[in-house]
């Protein structure tokens, strides 16, 4: 995980939906928990300042930090990925959506970020310049973001014989990596007492989020019908709630001594 990663949980946990902005120093105590550096800390707060992620504010000779717009944007969705959209996707049509593209040798680095954004959505490839995504997928914003409208062409269809569903999915997406990842999060957390090396609950909280996170970011919730019957993401999904629900009371009371925080408008 990156001090960046575990900066946006922290931030979700503590800030998201709240009028507040947060001390630095608190967030140099809190981040020490699960061995960030104050050095990685304060650089991961400038950058992300000036990225436009965060709003400085001063009181006194203190410095805080807030939400801009845009940060709470991208809370909002990864609340939506934890809390709503499920580790199971049991709600698929049939059908899928794709994208291809073609893009010379000389526009590589935008070629890049086009794939990098494809599969933060949840495409995979299937074959050059072609990707898919189980369901309906409105990638209009993040193609004119980026420039490509006239480079990318989107639409929606079925697969058909003699091509079969799950066929598509092994074949655009690693599957086998995917199940390994959610028996790696379960081995990780499944213990009485996960993770004893940290010193709290609340350090166990912000890792324990943080890992859920990247974890279902990189799940391109791929239809249950396609997967095996015994996948794994449903046995990770119900240890994280679980879990979730525990340092939601135990972390609490750790976070309101060791957080200061202002109001802001």
């Amino acid at each position: 995980m990156t001090p960046q990663s575990l900066m946006l949980n922290f931030l979700g946990l503590y800030v998201f939906g709240r009028d507040t902005a947060v001390y630095s120093g608190s967030v140099i105590d809190v981040f020490g928990r699960v061995d960030v550096s104050e050095d990685a800390v304060r650089s991961t707060l400038t950058r992300m300042t000036a990225r436009g992620l965060l709003t400085k504010h001063r009181n006194g000779r203190k410095v805080y930090f807030g939400l801009t717009p845009r940060a709470t944007e991208v809370l909002r969705d990864g609340e939506r990925r934890i809390w709503q959209t499920g580790a199971l996707n049991t709600d698929w049509d049939g059908t899928w959506t794709l994208i291809g593209f073609s893009l010379p040798e000389s526009r590589r680095s935008e070629r890049h970020d086009l794939r990098s954004q494809l599969m933060w959505a949840g495409f995979g490839p299937v074959q050059n310049g072609l990707w898919i995504a189980p369901g309906h997928h409105d990638v209009t914003g993040m193609v004119e973001e980026l420039g490509l409208a006239e480079h990318v062409t989107v639409f929606t269809a079925q697969h058909a014989k003699p091509t079969e569903a799950a066929d598509l999915a092994h074949r655009a997406f690693d599957t086998a990596a995917i199940a390994a990842r959610y028996r790696d999060f379960l081995a990780r957390w499944g213990g009485p007492t996960p993770l004893e090396t940290l010193p709290d609950d609340l350090a166990r909280q912000l890792v324990l989020h943080s890992d859920w996170l990247e974890l279902v970011r990189q799940d391109p919730h791929l239809p249950a019908e396609l997967l095996d019957a015994e996948w794994p993401a449903i046995e990770a999904e119900q240890l994280f709630q679980s879990l979730a629900r525990r340092y939601a009371q135990t972390a609490t009371p750790l976070a309101e001594a060791a957080i200061e925080s202002i109001t802001i408008a």
